[in-house]
């Protein structure tokens, strides 16, 4: 069984994201670029599988629709412990063109399971696994938040409203994961780190698609305003302020 695990790179949450001076664009400079937190968790869990006795998972691979920026994350990808990996050497664009662009790939080369994340930290836009899985005609499930290997097959689990859903399904399948998948992201150790400098690194060209969605522009959200100070036993002025001016009353 060989598992892929869509990997996408995201600013660090810490980092402060500007506006370019085109409003179009975002000015990335100086950006730290991570793991996307929902895909790292995806590839622990792929992890998790093959280590299991018997479990016939012979390998783990990433995929990143990405530019060279993407090299360094994906690096650490491999130091987690994924085998080997594959950028489709574009700048990801929309939800679409993006799901468009990996199944061309997967099309190339059959995996029995693909991971994807529920949605990436930057956008948070939560549809390029669903949208791969339509493209690809795979079977499709989403919010997958347990995945096990059951004599060949998989075992799913995902929460509902007041209820769980356990499912099992043969391959192959995109499952679209979450939160529980896995419990702790797995850090590089020094070892992997020296490994994944000898792992392979396949850069691939795209295949042209167009965009689905055209970005116009970004602003800044609107900054919050002064802190007003209400003295000491005015109830009445701080109740007046709460429904004309806070509107929360």
């Amino acid at each position: 069984m060989k598992i892929a695990v869509c990997l996408s790179h995201v600013p660090d949450t810490t980092t402060r994201i500007k506006i370019g001076s085109q409003s179009d664009q975002i000015d990335y400079t100086g950006v730290q670029w991570v793991i996307n937190p929902w895909d790292e968790l995806a590839l622990t869990r792929a992890l998790e599988l093959k280590e299991l006795p018997g479990s016939g998972v012979d390998e783990v691979v990433v995929v990143n629709v990405g530019d060279s920026i993407a090299d360094p994350v994906i690096r650490k990808a491999l130091a987690i412990g994924a085998d080997r990996a594959v950028r489709v050497n574009t700048a990801p664009s929309d939800s679409l063109s993006v799901a468009r662009i990996l199944a061309a790939f997967f099309a190339t080369e059959r995996f029995d399971l693909i991971l994807a994340g529920l949605e990436s930290s930057d956008y948070n836009g939560g549809m390029t696994g669903m949208l791969l899985g339509g493209v690809l005609g795979y079977r499709t499930l989403n919010g997958i938040s347990a995945l096990n290997l059951e004599a060949g097959k998989l075992k799913l689990s995902r929460e509902m409203d007041g209820s769980r859903q356990i499912l099992v399904v043969e391959p192959p399948l995109v499952a679209v994961v979450q939160k529980g998948i896995a419990i702790v992201p797995r850090i590089p150790s020094m070892r992997g780190v020296m490994q994944a400098r000898t792992k392979p690194l396949q850069v691939v060209d795209p295949v042209k698609v167009e965009a689905g969605l055209t970005t116009i522009g970004y602003s800044y959200p609107k900054p919050k305003g002064a802190c007003r100070m209400v003295a000491p036993g005015n109830e009445n002025e701080l109740i007046a302020l709460l429904k004309t001016e806070a509107r929360v009353l």
